[in-house]
C-alpha cells in the first residue's frame, strides 16, 4: 500500500524525536561518573581480547580465557548496576529501533534512481530452490506467484545442471532468468544472463542472500522481488570473474576459505570453526603461504585472510560490510593479518583499518597465490579448489539486473546508516523534497 505524503512527515518527525531521545538517555546513563565509564570501557576491551584469545587457542589457555572474556563482561554488567544505568541504556536501545523502524515508513522509495520501467517478460524462465532457506519457496509461494505473472518455473533438484538448463532456457527464447535460491545459485545463472545479454532477476530465497541485501531487496519477503515481472525497472552492475567462474559477492583465501572447505562445516558450522581457528589465525599459526598482487601496489605476503568482492565493501566507512554500489566498475581487495587479542580489541576501538596487517584498495584485477598447486576460494561461501594462481577481475556493467519499481529497502545497493539518514528525515518532516530523490 502506497503511504500518504502526511503519514511519512509524521513518521519522519516521529524518527528523529526517537533518535533524539535515544541520545539524550544515553548521555544520561554514561556521563554522571565519568570514573566508573573507564574502567567500563576497560573492561569491554579486556572482555574481546579475551575472546579472541579464547577461539584461537586450546587446552587450559582457551578456558582461562573465556573466563576472563566472562569476567569482562560481567564487570561491564556490574558497572552499568551500580550506576543505574541499566534503565536508560534500554530505553536508548529501544527508541534506537524504534527511531530505525519509523524511518523506514518514512523514507520513500526512490524508483527514479534505477530508470524507467521496463517492459515485461513473455518467456521468463525461473529457477527455485525447494531446499533453500528453509523452503522459502513453499513458504511463500513463489511458484505460484511466477507462473501466474506467466513464468516458466524449473526447480533446481539433485543432479540438475543449472548452468546447461540456463544456456538451454537462453537458446530457447527466454527473455528473462531468474533464480529464487542462494547467491551460489544466482552467480551460476548471473553469468549466463549476462554472456547473453539477457535481463536477470533475483528472488532471495537463499539463508542470507547478501546479493540481495546491497540490491535493496526485501529479504523477509521475497515474493515481492516478483513484483518486477509486471512493474520492473532494470540498470546495469557489474560481476566478478574468478578464473572462469563468475561471482556476484566475493571470493575468500586463507582463513574463512579453509573453514568452508572443512567436510563437517555445513552440519556443524561454530565447532568446525572452533577446531580450526587455533591452527589458522592463533599465536602459533603456521605462515600462509598466501601472496597478494594488485597492480601498482605492493604484493601483500601471508595474510591469514584475503577476500576480493565484486565492488568495495563498506569496512572502513560503517557499513558493516555492505556495498554502496556494484557498478563502479571495480573490486574490493581485502586482506589482514590478526596479531592477537590486542589487535581483536583494536578492532573494536578503530575498525578494521586500525589494524597493523589490514588493507584495502580498489582495484580492476588482482591475483593470489598459495604454496601449493591449488588453493581453497570460498566462492560466495561455497567452496571451490583453484590452480595457483588465481586471476579475479571485474566485469563492468555485465549484467541486466530486473528490479521491482516499488518497495526497495535501500537503493542502487546503498545501505544507508541511521547518521546517513538523517538530512533525509529533516528534509521529510520540513516538509522539503528528499535530497536523495534525484536521479543517480
Amino acid at each position: 500500500m502506497t503511504k500518504s505524503p502526511a503519514l511519512r512527515r509524521l513518521a519522519a518527525v516521529a524518527a528523529l524525536l526517537a533518535l533524539a531521545g535515544a541520545v539524550a538517555l544515553a548521555f544520561v546513563a554514561l556521563l554522571p561518573d565519568v570514573l566508573l565509564l573507564i574502567p567500563g570501557v576497560v573492561a569491554a576491551l579486556v572482555a574481546v581480547a579475551a575472546l579472541w584469545t579464547a577461539l584461537t587457542t586450546r587446552g587450559v589457555v582457551r578456558w582461562g580465557a573465556a573466563a576472563l572474556a566472562v569476567a569482562g563482561m560481567a564487570g561491564v554488567v556490574a558497572l552499568a548496576l551500580a550506576k543505574d544505568a541499566v534503565g536508560p541504556l534500554i530505553g536508548a536501545i529501544i527508541l534506537t529501533l524504534a527511531s530505525g523502524a519509523l524511518a523506514d515508513v518514512a523514507l520513500p522509495d526512490l524508483p527514479s534512481r534505477h530508470g524507467p520501467r521496463a517492459a515485461a517478460p513473455r518467456r521468463a524462465v525461473f529457477f527455485m530452490n525447494p531446499k533453500s532457506g528453509g523452503g522459502k519457496v513453499g513458504r511463500f509461494g513463489l511458484i505460484e506467484k511466477a507462473e501466474a505473472a506467466g513464468a516458466r518455473v524449473i526447480l533446481i533438484e539433485h543432479g540438475l545442471d543449472l548452468i546447461g538448463a540456463a544456456e538451454e532456457a537462453a537458446a530457447g527464447g527466454a527473455d528473462l532468468l531468474g533464480v529464487a535460491g542462494g547467491d551460489g545459485s544466482q552467480a551460476l545463472v548471473a553469468g549466463v544472463a549476462a554472456r547473453h545479454d539477457i535481463p536477470f532477476l533475483v528472488v532471495p530465497a537463499g539463508t542470507r542472500n547478501h546479493f540481495a541485501l546491497d540490491l535493496g531487496l526485501d529479504r523477509e519477503d521475497p515474493s515481492k522481488a516478483l513484483d518486477a515481472l509486471t512493474d520492473g525497472t532494470e540498470r546495469r552492475i557489474d560481476l566478478g570473474l574468478v578464473g572462469d567462474r563468475i561471482f556476484v559477492n566475493n571470493v575468500s583465501f586463507g582463513a574463512y576459505a579453509a573453514i568452508v572447505s572443512e567436510e563437517g562445516y555445513r552440519d556443524a558450522k561454530i565447532r568446525t570453526a572452533l577446531g580450526r581457528l587455533p591452527e589458522l589465525v592463533g599465536s602459533g599459526a603456521s605462515i600462509s603461504g598466501l601472496v597478494l598482487r594488485v597492480p601498482g601496489e605492493d604484493p601483500v605476503s601471508d595474510a591469514q585472510v584475503v577476500l576480493v568482492s565484486n565492488n568495495v565493501y563498506g569496512f572502513e566507512t560503517g557499513g558493516g560490510g555492505t556495498r554502496e554500489r556494484i557498478d563502479a566498475g571495480v573490486l574490493g581487495v581485502v586482506s589482514v593479518r590478526m596479531g592477537g587479542g590486542l589487535d581483536a580489541a583494536g578492532l573494536l576501538l578503530r575498525g578494521p583499518s586500525g589494524l597493523p596487517g589490514w588493507r584495502q584498495v580498489a582495484a580492476t584485477q588482482a591475483e593470489v597465490s598459495g604454496p601449493d598447486p591449488t588453493l581453497p576460494a570460498g566462492i560466495d561461501g561455497e567452496s571451490i579448489d583453484m590452480p595457483s594462481p588465481v586471476v579475479l577481475k571485474v566485469l563492468p556493467a555485465a549484467l541486466r539486473i530486473r528490479l521491482p519499481r516499488h518497495g526497495l529497502k535501500r537503493t542502487g545497493g546503498t545501505r544507508r546508516t541511521a547518521l546517513s539518514a538523517v538530512p533525509r528525515l529533516l528534509a521529510m518532516a520540513a516538509g522539503r523534497p528528499d535530497p536523495m530523490g534525484s536521479a543517480a
